[in-house]
């Protein structure tokens, strides 16, 4: 049946709308699919590779050095790595045997030589096959001469040499790590208590070096 002319201005108007309204779910659907995935990435966490495996089915211990400036300011710090890195990869890396960090830490305390002798021979003397080095380049919590506002900073080279290779001396893996807190400029000593910039500190440097070590979840906003 044919349309009066009259009432084709009506019609075109009603097929406009239509397709409008078809058109408006396939235009926004994209976006916003986009937009839940992008929220989705940034709250959800990914699986990373561990970076060396080495301490898999092996013996192994971790000692850690640092500057007498930097053990001064911040007294027993080597000895906190040590102890948290050690039990985060005696739980997660797989070994064959580790000695017990408070056993570990005896040892070190009461051989104050011992960074002084080849990596062979600390590996040797502990009776491990491998030994991990955290060498604390610096570690601050503020710019130099402004202690008033917090700029924490942490950085280290670790270190991975094989005892039971023809080259116990010399490292077969080198990671350099740096990790600072907070994660914006501003904040000082009356917006976050000391203790709180050096626990957040210490724990991200223990997270950076342990994870070079086994697999893990690590969230996918990690701000550091």
């Amino acid at each position: 049946m044919m349309i009066a002319k009259r009432f084709w201005p009506s019609v075109a108007a009603t097929l406009l709308m239509g397709l409008s309204v078809l058109c408006v779910p396939g235009c926004v659907i994209p976006a916003a699919i986009g937009g839940m995935a992008e929220s989705y990435h940034r709250t959800g966490s990914s699986k990373v590779q561990a970076q060396y495996r080495g301490i898999e089915g092996k013996s192994f211990a971790v000692v850690a050095t640092a500057s007498r400036l930097i053990e001064a300011e911040h007294a027993g710090l080597t000895a906190r790595l040590i102890q948290r890195v050690n039990d985060r990869l005696i739980i997660n890396a797989n070994p064959s045997y580790a000695i017990p960090s408070g056993d570990l830490i005896t040892v070190l305390f009461n051989t104050p030589q011992w960074p002084a002798m080849t990596r062979g021979e600390v590996a040797e003397m502990l009776g491990v096959e491998r030994l991990v080095v955290i060498e604390i380049i610096d570690y601050s919590l503020h710019e130099p001469g402004n202690q008033y506002l917090w700029d924490g900073v942490a950085s280290a080279m670790v270190s991975v040499y094989e005892a039971d290779s023809g080259m116990p001396d010399d490292p077969i893996f080198e990671r350099a790590i740096r990790v600072a807190f907070p994660d914006a400029r501003g904040f000082m000593r009356i917006d976050i208590p000391e203790e709180v910039v050096t626990t957040e500190l210490s724990n991200r440097l223990v997270n950076r070096i342990a994870w070079l070590f086994y697999d893990h979840m690590e969230p996918n906003a990690l701000p550091y």
